[in-house]
């Protein structure tokens, strides 16, 4: 017989029954109720038919779990109740795991070749986790019912997994679960009257329903722990309760946090305290920005009512200014700060040489908890010809001293975008090279064409959609080879400056031989609770991702901190739910929430508020009366899904709105805030404003423009 002949046959047969099932109301016969009903009659057949009695269950059992037929729940509680606790323990068990291996392999006959040949590329990694460790999962969706039994029957029907691996991890895995809703059964089959509700086995039994999965679930992290650490020897005692390995934002939080809460902390740091942000990141770039912003301030005198500004500056004196910047915000992570709070900071190179301890510079250490706060750096693409020039990256640029009379910045980001604009105010020809079609593609498109344009009527050359190819030095001339529309497009410059993104810093203290697992971008895999595959060993900051912010890191630093501490007792799962971030151009972008853009994606219906900042007092006055607030609201509500704000301080304006989101506070609220007059965050009531205008209740407002007329008498 043909296979596809067997198939329609055994289609036919499972319709058959499952029609039969549905037509015949066979489904009153596995209700509580009716097994009550004939509870006595089932006793008396039992006593005389025992083996009978048993095999007849059994056997409808298998048909119920292969068919996926509701009922199965209720014929276990049936079996304690008329069968007793041990002998209905051993008949559910071998009947559910037989009917579940019967429809694996109906799901597997049927489903398997025609899911595997039409998704077999997206299912790869799915297939392979499956072959490596599909035995445990399968043993922890049996021993944490996350999803319904049935549904794992099929689903796994669709893998590698092979039979009999199937059948003897149901048979252990469904066993603990078995027993809870067995030893329920008969305490309801020896429920005589109301009162016997109150009987404590039977309060028993249902705690225990009640609790299982908690224990369940407890009992997987125990096992799970088990097999992760198997082969390290875990110390008797720790020198301490937390351990940071890095001094950036999630570094110093963690550490603080470890310390407020009386922890015995270590913070390891191999180079500068403060990390990226301080020393070459966040810090720096906006003292830099604010002086070309002074520049850009005088080249616009006569928009302030002055005839004519003229500034004499050194460019080697502003890059000691940003120095001086550093040096005055770089008490607040001082090691000696970091002393003060009774954290032992230790200067060295980390690494983790076992799941508790990390050696720096020859010495041990050993920690009941780590966090890896490791950063990241500049990511260099691999252009030909790149390493033969002194290429800058936002790591190495705040050592310049004399001003590139043309500057390359390859890359429309966050950082390219911004030390563009800085470059170009202090008097740099810039060039500005985007592989994609727009800058600033994280934003909406009209907010990159506008800022596209202010770059533009600053003196930049802005090139979207143009693909760096190679870098050519000739003599003198170092020469930027680009393909645009697939014409080459020559750019020459006298320095380049790399700002596509950056990589995590998660290689070369340990992690990979460790076997902590990685994701493709470089940065650590970790749970919602931010813990690695090691769960004693957390992540967070620019190594954990998703957000590369300094404000992200600091967030996500006290539930790693928290977690790392007390997650035996306690855990967190962080809360990505309203992130913000800015973009410190002039005029600053500034997001909270969706935008248009990811709200189409994710076909997510909203409604647009729009308010434009010309027409705010505070900004005329300030001769800032340009860009826009614009917040996306749910359909005929006021709750906010997200805000994009361009114009000056956009970052401080949006503070308004992360409040708001974060609290579940509408743009109704907002409205009736009063705010301070005039303001730049009056945009925030004006565009409040706007949205209540275009939600008049017309109607009613009919009824009250005749009310009004009545009372004047016409």
């Amino acid at each position: 017989m043909k296979k596809s002949t067997s198939k329609l046959i055994l289609i036919l047969l499972i319709i058959g029954f499952i029609v039969s099932f549905f037509a015949f109301d066979l489904g009153q016969y596995f209700s509580l109720a009716y097994i009550k009903e004939q509870q006595e009659a089932f006793n008396h057949f039992y006593r005389d038919n025992r083996a009978l009695t048993i095999t007849i269950y059994m056997l409808i059992y298998i048909l119920v779990t292969a068919l996926s037929l509701p009922g199965a729940t209720v014929m276990t509680l049936a079996g304690g109740a008329l069968f007793g606790l041990w002998a209905a323990l051993v008949a559910v068990s071998f009947a559910s795991s037989i009917g579940a291996t019967l429809a694996f392999l109906v799901s597997r006959f049927l489903l398997r070749d025609w899911v595997q040949a039409k998704f077999g590329d997206k299912l790869k990694s799915i297939n392979a986790g499956v072959e490596k460790d599909g035995g445990f999962y399968l043993f922890s969706l049996r021993l944490v019912p996350i999803f319904p039994f049935f549904v794992i029957n099929l689903v796994m029907g669709l893998t590698p997994l092979k039979t009999s691996l199937f059948y003897l991890v149901s048979q252990v895995g469904m066993l603990p679960g078995t027993f809870v809703y067995v030893n329920a059964g008969t305490q309801l089959g020896q429920l005589e009257s109301a009162g016997g509700i109150l009987s404590p086995d039977l309060i028993f039994s249902f705690v225990l329903l009640g609790i299982f999965p908690l224990i369940a679930k407890k009992v997987l992290e125990v096992i799970k722990a088990r097999k992760v650490y198997r082969g390290f020897s875990k110390p008797e005692k720790f020198d301490y309760n937390l351990v940071a390995i890095g001094a950036g934002s999630a570094g110093l939080v963690s550490a603080y946090i470890g310390a407020a809460v009386k922890a015995k902390v270590a913070l390891i740091e191999k180079e500068k305290m403060g990390g990226d942000c301080l020393n070459t990141g966040c810090v720096p770039s906006k003292a830099l920005i604010r002086s070309a912003k002074m520049l850009s301030y005088a080249s616009r005198a006569a928009e302030f009512g002055f005839k004519s500004s003229d500034v004499d500056f050194d460019f080697a004196t502003v890059m000691e200014r940003v120095q001086k910047v550093i040096s005055k915000v770089e008490p607040h992570d001082s090691e000696e700060r970091y002393r003060s709070l009774g954290v032992d900071v230790i200067r060295g190179e980390a690494k983790i040489v076992s799941p508790w301890s990390i050696e720096v510079d020859g010495h041990t250490i050993t920690t009941r908890s780590i966090v890896v706060a490791t950063g990241a750096r500049p990511f260099v693409p691999p252009i030909p010809g790149l390493d033969q020039v002194d290429y800058l990256t936002s790591d190495n640029i705040w050592q310049l001293r004399k001003l590139p009379q043309r500057l390359v910045v390859l890359g429309g980001g966050p950082i390219g975008s911004e030390l563009t604009q800085a470059f170009a105010r202090l008097g740099s020809h810039v060039t500005q090279v985007e592989m994609a079609p727009r800058i600033m593609g994280r934003e909406d498109a009209e907010v990159a064409d506008y800022m596209k344009e202010t770059f533009r009527q600053e003196g930049i050359d802005v090139l979207t959609g143009h693909m760096a190819k190679e870098v050519v030095v000739e003599r003198d001339d170092k020469m930027l080879v680009c393909e645009h529309d697939g014409e080459r497009v020559d750019i020459p410059f006298d320095q380049i400056l790399v700002a596509v993104g950056r990589r995590a810093n998660s290689s070369g203290f340990g992690l990979e031989e460790l076997g902590i697992s990685l994701a493709g971008n470089g940065t650590i895999e970790a749970d919602p609770f931010l813990r690695t595959n090691f769960p004693n060993i957390l992540c967070a900051g620019d190594v954990a991702g998703p957000y590369q912010f300094t404000h992200t890191a600091a967030h996500q630093a006290w539930y790693a901190a928290v977690n790392g501490l007390f997650g035996s007792f306690k855990k967190f799962k962080v809360d990505y739910s309203v992130i913000p971030w800015a973009t410190y151009t002039d005029p600053e972008v500034a997001r909270v929430g969706l935008n248009e853009t990811e709200a189409n994606e994710q076909k997510i219906p909203y409604e647009v508020t729009r308010y434009g900042i010309d027409d705010l007092d505070r900004a005329i006055a300030d001769s800032e009366d340009h860009g826009w607030v614009k917040v996306l609201t749910k359909p005929e509500s006021d709750k906010i899904l997200g805000v994009t704000i361009v114009g000056a301080h956009a970052s401080d304006i949006i503070a308004e709105y992360i409040l708001a989101m974060k609290n579940g506070i509408g743009l109704n609220k907002i409205l009736g805030t009063i705010h301070i007059y005039p303001t730049l965050a009056e945009a925030n009531k004006m565009t409040a404003g706007q949205w209540k205008k275009e939600h008049a209740p017309e109607k009613l407002l009919a009824w009250v423009e005749k009310l009004h007329r009545w009372r004047r008498g016409e």
